[in-house]
């Protein structure tokens, strides 16, 4: 039996809205997809988890149509699966390791979670309250999965958000298109139905400091504040207007919801957007500025082959008539004040590097500019510096937090995860690190 296929909006109708892309499982679909399961003896893609949610279990259950079962199975692991059902990398996890991809399609298990978490009704177990009071500093993706453990667990809980919204990277980072705001939403009431405590408008190291939460009685601390400080290129004209990090564009299309015309956010009205990048950020940012009505390009140093971004972005941004030129680089933004040009260099793909991809390597005289309006850069990012300001807190040279295994800081009682630790990474990695660290708390609150 062949994979289901996802049902997809018509690439000539979605550049011009923000509604999801993928419209989900139909019940018929989801039990047919389920049936390809193998139900293996060894089940690897439980191991390709970071979680290791329980994969043939919960899809055992869609087959018998038990589908507030198969929810219970999934949350026992992951609290949030219509968020990972549609932002995990599962073609390199689960996926993966499906026994099926070896001589085919591997099972959908990604668009199985999302159906399930879609579709369930079923109410969260916790634990009677403990009292013992707990600090989360971030409310992304693994800020949210700390919280939940905890409050599973029976600690009083609460969340501290810098910007006016909760959901970190998942509300202003990740388009409508592609994780609409209402799941979002869906999600994070969960928690407080669950009797998290969130406080927005609060910045860790500014408003407030670790030493002011140990002085208002939590006992532990959790940070989980992510990378939102964005790489540039330090490239002449990189000062000009029309200049952007993906971070600040994304943010005024996805949190400030510029897109809409009764909007108040400003955002560049361009007719020819170029993005720098290679990533999902870079492919978020690009289809956002399609759906602005701009012709875009995408300008990767490496060919397509060695993209991190997931196939199904970059398929996508392809049928919305994106444009890619792999294997080229800037080296300066052309302009009188504002953008006119963006001048690159053609490369070459030489030995392999640390991430085990090939260098890319300038070719000599190959330069070549495009005319564009604006430059948009999603090259990466660091962690904030502002925690820099706690003292005894121990930073690496990438600015990340220092941990040990538990995830514990220089810090007593104080633990990081995710991006804020390994720098940008996945949603589902850094909600791996919000269940590592929520053990860690509890363990070190019983010995305390």
């Amino acid at each position: 039996m062949n994979r289901q296929i996802m049902p997809t909006q018509d690439p000539k109708k979605r550049i011009n809205n923000f509604n999801e892309v993928n419209l989900g499982y139909s019940k018929e679909e989801a039990i047919l997809e389920a049936k390809r399961c193998l139900d293996c003896k060894k089940p690897k893609c439980v191991e390709g988890c970071p979680v290791n949610i329980n994969i043939p279990l919960f899809i055992k259950n869609i087959i018998e149509d038990n589908i507030n079962k198969a929810y219970e199975v999934i949350t026992n692991n992951n609290l949030f699966p219509s968020i990972c059902g549609r932002v995990c990398p599962q073609e390199l996890q689960c996926e993966k390791q499906c026994i099926r991809g070896i001589k085919g399609e591997s099972v959908a298990i990604g668009n199985l979670e999302r159906y399930v978490g879609d579709n369930a009704e079923y109410e969260l177990y916790k634990e009677p309250s403990n009292n013992i009071k707990v600090a989360i500093v971030g409310s992304g993706p693994a800020g949210l999965s700390c919280a939940s453990t905890l409050r599973q667990k029976g600690y009083d809980v609460t969340v501290f958000e810098a910007l006016h919204k909760v959901g970190g990277v998942l509300r202003y980072g990740i388009p409508e298109f592609r994780l609409p705001k209402k799941i979002v939403d869906n999600e994070t009431e969960k928690l407080k139905k669950l009797g998290v405590r969130f406080i927005s408008n609060v910045v860790i190291g500014k408003t407030i400091t670790i030493d002011q939460l140990f002085m208002q009685g939590f006992k532990a601390i959790y940070i989980g504040t992510g990378a939102g400080l964005p790489r540039f290129l330090n490239v002449p004209g990189e000062n000009l207007n029309g200049v952007f990090s993906a971070n600040e564009y994304l943010t005024r299309i996805n949190l400030m919801e510029a897109y809409k015309e009764e909007s108040t956010t400003p955002i560049v009205e361009a007719k020819t957007v170029c993005v720098v990048g290679g990533g999902n950020v870079a492919m978020d940012a690009a289809r956002c500025a399609r759906r602005m009505n701009a012709d875009v390009y995408v300008i990767y140093r490496r060919s397509k082959n060695e993209m991190p971004a997931r196939l199904e972005e970059i398929k996508h941004a392809e049928e919305e008539g994106i444009k890619f030129i792999f294997l080229a680089n800037p080296i300066e933004i052309i302009g009188n004040e504002k953008v006119e040009k963006i001048k690159c260099i053609k490369m070459e793909l030489k030995e392999a590097d640390s991430s085990g991809r090939k260098t890319p390597v300038p070719i000599p005289n190959s330069e070549f500019a495009i005319d564009t309006d604006a430059v948009i850069l999603a090259l990466g990012n660091y962690p904030n510096p502002l925690l820099k300001n706690t003292d005894n807190l121990n930073f690496n040279k990438w600015g990340c937090i220092e941990v040990d295994e538990n995830l514990a800081t220089s810090i007593p009682g104080v633990f990081a995860g995710g991006d804020v630790v390994t720098g940008a990474a996945t949603v589902i990695k850094a909600m791996e690190a919000g269940q590592i660290a929520a053990k860690s708390i509890i363990n070190y609150l019983n010995q305390e």
